[in-house]
């Protein structure tokens, strides 16, 4: 792959209604989006989804943009590579920092399945024509929670999540399943919950949950496996499956039942889809989570969650969910709790470049020649 230049650009949109979780309520969202152009002026797309403080994991769109500017950039250019499974390999070589690696990786996935002239879900495996979409619900009053989680039923959306803590769960999950008793309806804890907590956990058991997302602490699996044994209810694992590694640790603990996979979180495609085979070979489901994203990275959200065993509905709303106008030509839609699998080259979606423009704080250009 003959890289001519990376672009980075820095952009900040405000969120339709404020994202409420018992960490951090996010109103306005700050991004980088990344293109990667090669010699015959293709370009990949990718997006980096570290949040502007550092509530969700360590790093920034500050600290992102530093990694990706004076190490993984440079990295890249070090010495030629044909594959960007490379460059995930590549990129072990730099501690932590997946959110920035997998921006990078994910413009260069996206770049080699447009020089092939191929949708990138097809080089990656992936089979499903239709994602199955799930829509998330943030903290607050159980009326509003309830009236939320109503319009995005009418809407279509097969699978709701809804934000709980120690001061906010059974009341809401009794509220919501007794509204709808047939919605599959999972909590994410956002590791507010220690195993003191176990009886308020066992409690959640009587409504059926799909799952509870990380409960416990943030990179735990030995406490994850404890509370496992003693409730009814699958454990999905986000924050602590960040490496392969971390998820052959959780099988041999058998810490969870369930793992939601996250571009982002785990370092782009090569990790993803290490881990992807390992849930796989060890028949622990799967599922795409979201980042409060703008369309590249829900883009490539679609084109992971492709892949067969992706049957629990994952984080993919509709672009107007979040957002008044996205910064793609064709803002993603979800119809009836679905959405299509995109069949243009890459990812499949292009830039509005207008309103690119209209939200970026900053844009910088790295020459790779």
């Amino acid at each position: 792959m003959k890289i001519k230049s990376v672009t980075l650009h820095v952009i900040s949109m405000p969120l339709k209604k404020p994202f409420v979780t018992h960490l951090q309520t996010v109103k306005e969202r700050e991004g980088i989006i990344v293109e990667v152009q090669d010699t015959e002026g293709l370009c990949g797309l990718g997006e980096g989804v570290a949040f502007s403080t550092p509530w969700y994991t360590e790093e920034t769109v500050k600290t992102s943009y530093h990694i990706l500017k004076d190490v993984l950039i440079p990295l890249m250019n070090n010495k030629p590579f044909q594959h960007p499974e490379e460059i995930g390999k590549r990129f072990e070589a730099v501690r932590g920092n997946a959110m920035a690696k997998a921006a990078l990786e994910m413009a260069l996935w996206d770049l080699y399945a447009r020089q092939q002239q191929k949708p990138l879900w097809k080089l990656i495996g992936g089979v499903r024509e239709e994602i199955l979409s799930g829509a998330v619900i943030g903290a607050g009053d159980t009326e509003e929670m309830v009236k939320q989680a109503e319009e995005l039923v009418e809407e279509g959306y097969q699978r709701i999540k809804v934000k709980i803590s120690p001061e906010s769960d059974i009341q809401i999950v009794r509220e919501l399943r007794a509204q709808f008793p047939a919605l599959s309806l999972l909590a994410d804890a956002n590791s507010a919950y220690s195993l003191g907590d176990k009886a308020k956990l066992q409690a959640l058991d009587e409504f059926h949950l799909e799952m509870i997302e990380q409960p416990l602490g943030i990179d735990d699996l030995v406490e994850h496996s404890i509370l496992q044994k003693e409730i009814a209810t699958p454990i999905c694992l986000d924050e602590s499956i960040v490496t392969p590694h971390d998820m052959k640790s959780a099988i041999h603990l058998n810490s969870c039942g369930v793992v939601n996979i996250k571009l982002g979180r785990v370092g782009g495609y090569t990790s993803a889809l290490e881990i992807y085979h390992l849930c796989r070979q060890h028949h622990i489901r799967v599922w795409c989570g979201g980042m409060i994203e703008f369309g590249v990275s829900r883009a490539h959200n679609l084109a992971l969650s492709t892949l067969e065993g992706f049957t629990i509905p994952g984080d993919i709303s509709s672009s107007s969910n979040y957002w008044e106008e996205d910064i793609i030509t064709s803002p993603i839609v979800v119809n009836n709790g679905v959405v299509k699998r995109l069949e243009g080259a890459g990812i499949g979606v292009e830039l509005n470049r207008k309103r690119l423009s209209e939200v970026s704080l900053s844009k910088e250009t790295f020459s790779s020649l």
